[in-house]
């Protein structure tokens, strides 16, 4: 076990610190600090040693150098159980440090403002926090190391009820203090690779660190051959799947968080009440309505053969008609906003239904604030592709109508309805809409006119009639043939990126089923 006599503390986050060092001084445990620290003690009457008194060497060169001395070090690093160490130490007068109390200078946060200049950045480049963080963590079995506020109470609770602490919290101190170097080092580095040779930046650094933290472990990946885990990014967006707090049911599985995350990311994205029903990453139900009960039964009609185990999700407070309406049919996952009594009530029936809550994003100016990725990962072999997200959102006015003839409004509100859901279908992806639902979903396919016929057929085995329909192609037409496919099903619109070599060959031959065709100039292949 750790004792703990003497305590060092220099923090920038002075949160909760003043009740630390009042708690180590009831403990009759010597405290000394840094400059701020130290003025902050004393001001409050606590007492302290300043470390340039403690080492006869004053902090110097605007504070850059404070801690960089080996009466600091050696006090940290010295091992308590060797001979040697100790006797060495006592030749040099060097005292034990039993405790470090640490936070960085706030790097992540300055680099963070939009106006951080070079020269901030670097100034926020904290040297002797980080080897007091990393000697204090390496000597982890006679020195106690805090990075974080959060870690404050507990080892205060475990000082007054044992007088020590135990080596399995200063091990677990340790590995978050060596969690904390390593994001601070990886942000700093992230910031500086981006930096060209002429001083400008590029959006992708020369040097990427993947900083995640892991939420879980999982029964198994994709397949139950393959190990699997689930992490977060060490800072999640609002309002992301990472923040969800699950109510009921079984463990999440791999298979269940990927449709999980494709699910919440396409009914967040509606701003009308919306109900998405997703199988294999795909959505195979989508629509709006004026309730949460309506929307789920437009969106379950599109597909009820493929609705069967898959994953539902909500924009709005789910009530007891529509957990009801759910509760008849298998569902893997439920995810809505919130839940009323009555609702969870119903589901707690059915215990292995995983439902989840997930507060939606207040929105803001940034992708993370709307609860967005800003980049997109992907592994290949040996390396990743690293994208900014597609995150583009397009409003009426961005359309072009390029038909001989006109949408109505209401064409117009169901092409944009369609638009948005094929954003969220694999391509090849055809999606036939009308009156604020899917009718028929057409993904993955190899060529279009595949994703337009399964589209049709998927219509088709639900009874859904495509007369008068609206269809979103996530690309554009290579060929006529997808137009008159479409057009012989009964639809009445089509939207689409447009920008093909045919376009001409295309638009004829909307005009001559009398289509209204209007582009949008923005493909959204999802691979």
């Amino acid at each position: 076990m750790a004792v703990i006599k003497r305590a060092l503390i220099s923090v920038s986050d002075k949160s909760g610190i003043l009740e630390l060092a009042s708690a180590l001084i009831k403990l009759n445990i010597e405290i000394l600090s840094t400059g701020g620290t130290a003025k902050l003690f004393r001001d409050n009457h606590i007492a302290v040693t300043e470390v340039g008194d403690y080492t006869g060497f004053p902090e110097m060169l605007d504070g850059r150098v404070k801690t960089l001395h080996p009466k600091v070090h050696g006090g940290i690093l010295g091992r308590r159980d060797l001979p040697d160490h100790v006797a060495t130490m006592q030749a040099h007068d060097i005292p034990n440090i039993d405790m470090v109390i640490v936070n960085l200078y706030p790097f992540e946060a300055t680099v963070a403002k939009p106006n951080c200049t070079l020269e901030d950045a670097i100034e926020n480049i904290d040297i002797g926090g980080p080897a007091m963080v990393r000697s204090a963590a390496k000597n982890w079995k006679d020195v106690a190391v805090l990075t974080d506020a959060s870690q404050y109470q507990a080892v205060i609770d475990e000082l007054n009820s044992t007088g020590a602490l135990a080596e399995k919290t200063t091990f677990a101190l340790s590995v978050a203090a060596f969690n904390r170097i390593s994001n601070y080092d990886a942000a700093i580095s992230d910031y500086l690779s981006s930096f060209n040779a002429d001083g400008t930046r590029n959006a992708f650094p020369a040097q990427t660190n993947g900083r995640f933290v892991k939420l879980q472990d999982l029964r198994y990946g994709e397949n139950p051959h393959q190990e699997a885990a689930f992490y977060r990014d060490l800072y999640p967006a609002p309002g992301s799947l990472v923040t969800a707090t699950q109510l009921q049911g079984k463990e999440l599985s791999y298979n269940n968080i990927a449709d999980a995350d494709a699910a919440w990311e396409a009914v967040k994205s509606f701003t009308s009440t919306a109900c998405v029903i997703v199988k294999h990453a795909n959505p195979c139900g989508v629509a709006v309505s004026n309730n949460a009960f309506e929307a789920y039964s437009k969106a379950f009609q599109t597909d009820p053969s493929s609705a069967f185990g898959g994953i539902i999700a909500f924009n709005t407070t789910v009530d007891k008609t529509a957990a009801e309406a759910v509760s008849k049919q298998f569902v893997e996952v439920l995810i809505a906003p919130d839940f009323t009594a009555e609702a969870l009530a119903i589901f707690s029936a059915k215990a292995n239904v995983r439902v989840l809550k997930i507060a939606l994003p207040k929105g803001g100016a940034t992708a993370w604030e709307q609860g967005r990725n800003s980049h997109d990962i992907k592994r290949v072999g040996s390396g990743i592709l690293i994208q900014t997200a597609d995150n583009h959102e397009i409003a009426e006015s961005d359309l072009k109508i390029i038909s001989a003839k006109q949408p109505t409004p209401a064409q117009l509100q169901d092409m944009l309805f369609a638009w948005n859901v094929a954003k969220y279908v694999k391509s090849n992806a055809i999606v036939f809409c009308g009156n604020g639902m899917t009718l028929g979903v057409g993904a993955g396919q190899m060529s279009r006119i595949d994703s337009t016929k399964i589209a049709i057929i998927k219509a088709q085995n639900a009874g859904l009639s495509l007369q008068g329909s609206v269809v979103a192609s996530d690309a554009f037409f290579p060929f006529r043939d997808g137009i008159d496919a479409l057009a012989a099903a009964g639809a009445s619109c089509v939207i689409h990126p447009g920008g093909s070599m045919r376009d001409e060959e295309v638009i004829a031959a909307a005009d001559e089923h009398g289509l209204v065709m209007v582009t949008t100039g923005i493909r959204h292949f999802r691979h």
